[in-house]
């Protein structure tokens, strides 16, 4: 694992490229064909933040749901609605919030607060709220599986969340976790640069998987096409089954994944088939150009 910026390389190393027509991977696992600009691209889903029983709210404690790949504004936007306070009030109690957060994490909580549902009982407040998810996380990652599967794999409990993070975004599915953990390890050690949307999404503070030759080369050390090596800081907060997948990830030699249909992700080393299961992909996407891509 490097964890260094390893010596740039060619673009040959990802396989050629036009601004007209570039291949690259995107979150949630798919691949982006930009053909003269146009774009193919998912649609993200709500889920709901508060749980109620019964026909109406529950006299009981309230729960607050952070589901999996939220990022921290999410979370602070969430915490805001719960706890009716203004807009912007969970952000700035981060400062003061004396959270339990690795040094690496220079006080950044992305990746730290655990996906889970929490309640929200009377008197609560964002640095509870906040310092029970980071509590939830150090006991979720500072196990001994865990620690150990970092160190086994020569790098620390930090970077292991920050691949967990790209995973959780990246990944179709809990089942392709472990290869798309694979795919990056197999880029870092052969110095090829990750070049995926997800992280370029959030250096751009965005959602979308529509994503031009032009966004890559937004300056950002989040931006995954232009700086090598992994981004400084996780770019969401990744659930058990990511995290297990960035520090046990599937054996294999892929360096590129497309989800061609619903259910049907390939990964390969072969840049020649990428390029036919790219093919396949776009063939699929215009005999269902009438549907949003999920």
């Amino acid at each position: 694992m490097q964890t260094n910026l390893p010596p740039r390389r060619s673009r040959g190393s990802w396989g050629s490229r036009s601004p007209r027509n570039s291949v690259r991977l995107t979150r949630r696992g798919r691949l982006a064909l930009i053909v003269s600009g146009a774009v193919l691209a998912g649609t993200a889903v709500a889920v709901p933040l508060l749980t109620f029983t019964g026909d109406g709210p529950s006299t009981g404690p309230r729960t607050l749901v952070i589901p999996e790949g939220w990022r921290a504004s999410q979370v602070y936007d969430a915490v805001d609605k719960v706890l009716a306070l203004p807009a912007g009030s969970t952000k700035q109690a981060v400062a003061k919030a004396a959270l339990k957060l690795p040094d690496a994490a220079e006080g950044n909580p992305e990746g730290y607060l655990f996906p889970a549902t929490y309640p929200v009982r009377p008197g609560a407040t964002p640095q509870s709220l906040l310092a029970l998810m980071v509590d939830t996380a150090d006991k979720k990652f500072e196990g001994a599986p865990i620690a150990a599967g970092a160190q086994r794999n020569s790098m620390n409990l930090y970077q292991a969340v920050t691949i967990a993070s790209i995973v959780q975004a990246e990944a179709a599915s809990k089942a392709d976790m472990g290869k798309v953990a694979r795919v990056v390890f197999n880029r870092l050690e052969r110095g090829m640069p990750l070049q995926m949307d997800s992280t370029l999404n959030y250096a751009l503070n965005r959602s979308t998987v529509r994503t031009t030759a032009a966004d890559t080369r937004v300056e950002s050390p989040y931006n995954s096409y232009q700086r090598m090596g992994l981004p400084p800081t996780p770019i969401d907060n990744p659930g058990e089954e990511a995290m297990r997948a960035a520090i046990n990830p599937t054996p294999g030699d892929w360096l590129y994944f497309v989800t061609v249909k619903p259910g049907d992700t390939r990964f390969t080393a072969d840049y020649a088939q990428h390029q036919r299961n790219v093919a396949e992909f776009n063939a699929w996407q215009r005999t269902h150009s009438a549907q949003p891509a999920k």
